[in-house]
């Protein structure tokens, strides 16, 4: 194995075990030999590849963000637009263990952007992302025909806040909120403005 690809793996071993790690215990109560020793690497390694804790927690967002959509690529032009912006919907909300750990470092970087101002453009960064991946979503249902003109800009404001509040009750386990209702009422809300049944549509 090339050195390159090692230090590529050995980086996305130390993120992947990072993001558990914060999300297990929370960024304030985390120490660089914590993740270390949940990567398998030495103390060391980790401060030759993230300086300090603050760095780790931006890359391993970074990396948590990057990972979420990954799946979803895989037969984006051969499905409707409506199912592609579900399983937008789907992966923006705590619907699996997966997504449920991103939520918590998503919670994490809620709390410290309050007071912190690299992570507040850290956060305003990964929802300007989050938003052009939905107004894609909802372009490309447009330009096919599928979705009727709207404002782009609104209607993907709207979905991100409504998947923020659903999500946010979700992951409290709120019992007037469940992962069926808080689905239909995301797409039902938005249904009429795109022209399309009010049930989501099958992933």
């Amino acid at each position: 194995m090339a050195k390159a690809e090692r230090t590529r793996e050995t980086r996305e071993r130390i993120l992947a075990a990072a993001c558990q790690v914060i999300a297990e215990v929370g960024f304030e109560k985390i120490r660089m030999r914590m993740v270390a020793e949940h990567a398998g690497v030495s103390t060391a390694l980790l401060h030759y590849h993230f300086e300090t804790r603050e760095k780790l927690f931006t890359e391993a967002m970074t990396h948590s963000f990057a990972q979420t959509g990954t799946e979803l690529d895989r037969d984006a032009g051969s499905v409707p637009a409506a199912v592609i912006l579900a399983r937008i919907l789907n992966t923006l909300l705590p619907t699996d263990p997966e997504l449920r750990q991103d939520w918590k470092l998503w919670q994490e970087l809620w709390v410290r952007a309050l007071r912190d101002e690299t992570a507040q453009h850290l956060a305003i960064d990964l929802y300007e992302q989050l938003h052009d991946w939905v107004g894609q979503a909802l372009k490309r249902g447009i330009d096919s025909g599928e979705f009727k003109p709207c404002d782009v800009d609104a209607t993907s404001t709207v979905l991100l806040a409504l998947c923020d509040g659903f999500g946010i009750r979700l992951m409290l386990a709120d019992p007037r909120v469940d992962l069926r209702s808080a689905q239909a009422a995301i797409w039902g809300a938005v249904s009429g403005t795109l022209g399309v049944p009010a049930e989501p549509p099958a992933l």
